[in-house]
């Protein structure tokens, strides 16, 4: 009969083979159980960030938004006092109108001028025509009363003839004057299109400034360009705001999810994997979503200051990738799920 030492031994031997045995089971099964598993702790909400900013400068005349309301796309959140605006929307109007009258006067006039400088240079000519003939009769009718004595013609009949010669003559002269101006037409006509076009360039411009004003006028109201909430509001009513200026953020209510794996995860990964996901913030929600797509490169060498490895003293670190991930169905926007919140993913390789 042995000895109860070392019956005691034995028995304490088999108790812990029998431990080992249910830790490498229960092990066994956890692997078995979590094959084809991938997750990590280094992952967070992403969404859609837009800064709110004026186009115009001006004082806020009013405020429609709170921190952390929710708000749709197109609602106005604030508005910028129009008063100035309006007044350069009435004086660019205005500058138009008159410009558009002017333009209207010279096109027509150019066209009358197209029409009427043929017929005057025609005009002109048969009156020159006309004055020179009447000219030529009127000097040989002054020649033959020089020609003839005094007694076959009377002092008045003499200064007659030279009254009509010099009237000939002067109709001569002016209707010469009259058809060199009417050949000048086309110097005339050509000054016209060039007023015309400049006047037409005019009122483009006066229309372009018009544009510009209404649309100053519009931007004088800031408006949502998506549905999502309002976060970090940093204006109040009366401040006074320039274009660009930053007035706070609008989170979308669209998220999605940047997982950062080590690159030995990496093996199995790729698009189109199932993923479960838990928030830290909300323990009894979860959420399902897939791989959109796996990033060209590890974090860190898009960063700041990226690794420089090419140094003496290397020492190998296991780089992470940022994996997307996007959900299947956007969650409730009662949860205020927003951009840097933790979650842990679970990506299913298998």
């Amino acid at each position: 009969m042995p000895p109860a030492s070392t019956s005691v031994k034995f028995s304490k031997f088999i108790r812990l083979g029998i431990a080992i045995a249910v830790i490498a089971i229960i092990a066994g099964a956890y692997v078995l159980l979590h094959l084809g598993e991938e997750t990590t702790d280094d992952a967070a909400i992403e969404a859609h960030v837009v800064t709110l900013a004026p186009k115009v400068g001006g004082y806020i005349k009013t405020l429609y938004v709170n921190d952390n309301d929710s708000v749709k796309a197109g609602q106005v959140l604030a508005e910028i006092d129009p008063t100035d605006y309006i007044i350069r929307r009435i004086r660019a109007k205005a500058a138009l109108e008159v410009v558009q009258g002017e333009h209207g006067a010279s096109a027509q006039t150019l066209a009358t001028t197209r029409i009427s400088a043929p017929s005057a240079i025609e005009s002109a000519r048969a009156q020159l025509a006309a004055a020179k003939a009447n000219w030529t009769k009127a000097s040989n009718d002054l020649n033959r009363m020089y020609r003839l004595n005094d007694e076959a013609r009377s002092r008045e009949q003499l200064d007659n003839a030279v009254a009509m010669e010099e009237t000939a003559l002067s109709s001569f002269k002016d209707a010469t004057a009259r058809l060199h101006s009417a050949e000048a037409s086309p110097k005339i006509i050509a000054s016209a299109i060039l007023n015309a076009e400049a006047l037409d360039a005019q009122v483009k411009q006066a229309a372009a400034d018009l544009t510009q004003a209404e649309k100053d006028l519009y931007d004088t109201k800031i408006i949502a360009p998506m549905d999502g909430r309002i976060t970090q509001k940093g204006v109040e009513v009366g401040d006074y705001v320039q274009p660009g200026q930053q007035l706070g953020f609008l989170v979308s209510n669209e998220v999605w999810v940047v997982a950062n794996f080590k690159e030995t995860q990496l093996v199995h990964m790729h698009p189109g994997n199932n993923v479960k996901i838990a928030i830290d913030a909300f323990p009894g929600v979860k959420l399902e979503g897939k791989i959109d797509s796996i990033q060209a490169g590890t974090g860190g060498r898009f960063s700041a200051f990226p690794p420089e490895n090419a140094t003496g003293n290397f020492v190998k670190v296991v780089q992470r990738v940022p994996v997307k991930i996007l959900l299947n169905a956007q969650p409730d926007t009662a949860l205020h799920i927003g951009p840097g919140m933790s979650i842990i993913p679970t990506v299913y390789t298998k």
